[in-house]
């Protein structure tokens, strides 16, 4: 058989493909459409929502600054800390007292789970253990005992990412 042959012969067999065509095109409807503006906030009484802690980013043939550049948490932190406020509790827990399972220590969180570093009673006793106290089970550090529970202060139900 020739090779012309083989070619007609499947041209003969096979059902002819056409292109799809589309009916509807989304892309066209969403070009159209204009994009949000949100405006970037400047100080955190401006912020309304996630949308508002984009930073502007630099100007061309600039190099951006942290503030120009920062997004989310990390620009909530920075607006605040331009204005004094300090939106994250970084104080160290009192370490007066050892937590037990009957009186464990508190640690306010907004998430269902908190990190916890122990360094023992009285404070720097030990090297800092790690702790991951959650909503459903306490910590307890492994070098001296002391119990940590998280008080959930956050509002509904824990959300888990």
């Amino acid at each position: 058989m020739r090779k012309r042959d083989i070619h007609t012969m499947l041209r003969q067999c096979l059902p002819r493909v056409r292109p799809a065509s589309r009916l509807f095109s989304t892309a066209s409807i969403l070009r159209q459409q204009t994009p949000k503006q949100f405006k970037t906030a400047t100080s955190i009484a401006e912020v309304e929502g996630l949308e508002n802690l984009v930073g502007p980013g630099a100007k061309t043939g600039t190099v951006p600054t942290d503030l120009e550049q920062a997004t989310g948490l990390e620009r909530y932190e920075l607006l605040g800390k331009l204005e004094g406020i300090e939106v994250f509790d970084e104080t160290p827990l009192e370490a007066v007292r050892k937590g037990t399972m009957k009186d464990p220590i508190l640690i306010d969180s907004y998430d269902d789970y908190r990190y916890v570093g122990c360094t023992g009673v009285p404070a720097d006793s030990h090297n800092i253990e790690w702790l991951k106290p959650t909503t459903e089970k306490n910590a307890r550090c492994w070098e001296c005992g002391s119990v940590y529970k998280l008080n959930f202060l956050g509002s509904g139900k824990p959300h888990h990412h």
